[in-house]
């Protein structure tokens, strides 16, 4: 179930999160700790209106009352496209927000309760369930799987310079595995592992020329989302 994909997603990042404190929050990963903490909190909120009783707004069932769903998520991946400047904002609100919290433990702990708030949320809805995310309709099911590969990524940029950190999980690994499979329309040519694909086609590792050579005409389209 898509909702089992999204709890081991959160509780492996989850367990990367928990043990550490302020200084640690400053170690350096793909980006700082604490910005990671603040962009995954904002990554889980629109999965709590999954919950009967939310007020209707983005991520809530009311607010897609009317709208029409998309098929799949592969429809949300062949119309995806780069945005540099929400990308640019997110980052800049990714920085103010997480300098908001005097100690890295209070975002901690409040990314900790959302996440398991989150998850339970998704437990409870039906996957079939039409709800609206910025541009788009979507099911539960697929808001699910979206959200739990958006972790999975930012669990692999954390745990870059934590290296007695736990790794993603590996349902988490299957759904980006999916998802970039689906960005490139194609299985990837390639013998890599679900984290080397994930950091690959992301954009932290560059490829090779001999990836490039399997690749053909698609290694111009890598990173495939960043």
């Amino acid at each position: 179930m898509n909702a089992d994909v999204l709890r081991a997603a959160y509780e492996a990042f989850a367990g990367v999160v928990r043990p550490l404190g302020d200084e640690e929050s400053w170690r350096p990963t793909g980006c700082a700790v604490g910005r990671q903490a603040a962009h995954r909190l904002c990554g889980a909120r629109p999965g709590l209106p999954l919950c009967r009783g939310r007020p209707a707004g983005p991520g809530s069932p009311a607010h897609a009352r009317g709208r029409t769903a998309r098929p799949g998520r592969r429809d949300l991946l062949r119309d995806w496209a780069p945005d540099p400047a929400g990308a640019a904002n997110g980052r800049r609100w990714n920085r103010v927000s997480a300098g908001m919290f005097l100690d890295f433990r209070q975002l901690r702990d409040l990314y900790l309760e959302t996440t398991a708030a989150t998850v339970n949320a998704a437990a409870d809805a039906r996957p079939d369930l039409r709800v609206a995310t910025p541009g788009h309709v979507l099911t539960a099911g697929d808001l699910m799987l979206t959200l739990a590969v958006e972790a999975t990524v930012h669990h692999l940029a954390l745990s870059t310079d934590l290296p007695e950190a736990v790794g993603p999980s590996p349902a988490g690994l299957a759904a980006v595995r999916a998802t970039l499979d689906g960005l490139l329309g194609r299985p990837v040519p390639l013998d890599w592992s679900d984290e080397h694909y994930a950091r690959a086609a992301t954009g932290p590792t560059p490829l090779t020329d001999r990836e490039r050579l399997v690749l053909g005409a698609d290694a111009d389209r890598f990173p495939l989302f960043n």
